[in-house]
């Protein structure tokens, strides 16, 4: 069974000496390495496994049990200098165990094409390897176009690849998806079955396939993006590690199709976004919002590299990330909140809306037609929004008629529709976020 994000450091309580003894530090060093080989190692491990023996579940159990086995000999030898070619090693090692205890599985060992004898330390070869195989192909970018194969249903490409990819444990998928665990663990487990039935190859696409592949990998990436950016569930506002990671892997996917200029769009929007990460929260964990947000603190390296690839995309084909990252492109080139260029934001939006009658791009439209044309126009499109039911119980829709109704100096529509927006939000942050708003605007 995997462990799920934190469940190494709980693991490890138990070996762990007090505080006070001399060897403390070192523990806690161990202790960092365990959780910082968990974040950036675990997809590769996984995905490595899975070329390899070609079973998930077989896969995952063999990762998991060597993050155990790290947790409990890393502090007796040392950390290794290759933390991550340590864990692959030592997986492949459990993963050929657990194969040939399987008699059906023989077939699959006179496949086994790299592995060493199990028992023993890793092999140092074995580390050359991997870090080879990493510079030709990323074993996680072929991980992502099999969970972004078009035989599987949409939210089972998300999900998969936030749970291979994103290292989210079932739970934390079933809450972003709103569904049981048992529900998600369900979802799960029937498209890995669907990716075995079905033969979905575990590469790579070839050159002639990968553009009509390519929709749906970047809509997986996106999403995973988006979880990071604004966590649909939990107490924390953000999930940078989801972001950094869907931007590393955008970025593989940008390189792989130079011709294709909305992957490259997609890493643009990506990193213009991930540049206000250090301005968004308050040391509390608070939302500041965009116009609050002090703008010396976004980030000056995201922000040049967003730019200079819009501006490299110059006039070349728009499509949708293009035009979400020409909206973030205006608000990071805006000095200050009020200099914003609404109407640029809204031509955006409007290009948006001709391409999708998407509910959420709508909303966002009447938001752009409010801050640019003034806040009783922002409030019509929003009626008739509303009027329209697509958003149903979607906490912004009332939340963006609260701030224009306060905008406009109707401070009672203002409350009223602050505390629809506060019933409705699904996170601890918005809710005090939203919570803070109807305070400042008194009885």
């Amino acid at each position: 069974m995997r462990p799920a994000r934190g469940g190494l450091a709980l693991s490890r309580q138990a070996s762990t000496p007090d505080a006070s003894a001399p060897d403390a530090g070192a523990d806690a060093g161990v202790d960092a390495a365990l959780r910082a080989a968990f974040t950036e190692e675990w997809a590769h491990v996984v995905a490595t496994l899975i070329r390899t023996t070609g079973d998930w579940d077989v896969a995952e159990e063999a990762s998991a049990a060597a993050f155990e086995r790290a947790a409990r000999t890393w502090p007796r030898d040392g950390i290794p200098s290759r933390p991550g070619a340590w864990l692959t090693t030592t997986a492949r090692h459990l993963a050929l165990d657990r194969l040939r205890r399987r008699s059906v599985e023989v077939e699959k060992l006179r496949e086994w094409r790299d592995v060493e004898e199990p028992g023993g330390p890793p092999d140092p070869a074995d580390a050359v390897a991997a870090d080879a195989d990493a510079e030709w192909v990323d074993d996680r970018l072929r991980l992502i176009f099999t969970c972004a194969h078009p035989a599987l249903a949409m939210d089972a490409r998300v999900a998969l690849t936030l749970r291979t990819v994103g290292g989210l444990a079932t739970g934390e998928i079933a809450r972003a998806f709103l569904v049981p665990e048992a529900t998600m663990a369900q979802r799960l487990v029937r498209a890995k079955r669907r990716i075995r039935t079905a033969g979905i190859p575990y590469r790579v696409p070839p050159p002639e396939a990968l553009p009509e592949r390519l929709d749906s990998v970047l809509a997986v990436l996106y999403l995973v993006h988006n979880e990071g950016y604004l966590a649909s569930s939990g107490e924390r506002l953000m999930r940078v590690d989801l972001s950094t990671e869907a931007i590393r892997l955008t970025r593989l996917v940008a390189g792989l199709l130079p011709h294709e200029t909305e992957a490259e769009a997609l890493l643009a929007l990506m990193l213009l976004q991930r540049a206000r990460t250090a301005a968004r929260a308050a040391p509390d964990g608070g939302l500041i919002p965009l116009e609050l947000q002090d703008r010396s603190r976004w980030d000056r390296t995201d922000l040049t590299e967003g730019l200079a690839i819009l501006t490299r995309l110059g006039s070349g084909p728009v499509g949708a990330y293009r035009l979400q990252a020409e909206i973030q492109g205006a608000h990071a080139s805006a000095a200050t909140a009020s200099d914003t260029d609404w109407h640029r934001i809204l031509a955006c939006y409007d290009g948006l809306a001709a391409r999708s009658d998407s509910p959420f791009i709508a909303l966002n439209r009447a938001i752009a037609v409010g801050m640019a044309d003034g806040p009783e126009r922002g409030l019509a499109e929003l009626a008739a929004l509303e009027a329209g039911g697509g958003l149903g119980a979607y906490h912004l829709l009332p939340a963006a008629q609260a701030d224009f109704h306060r905008r406009a100096g109707d401070a009672t529509a203002a409350r009223r529709c602050y505390r629809r927006a506060i019933g409705l939000a699904p996170t601890a942050v918005e809710r005090r976020y939203l919570e803070g708003r109807l305070a400042a605007l008194g009885a």
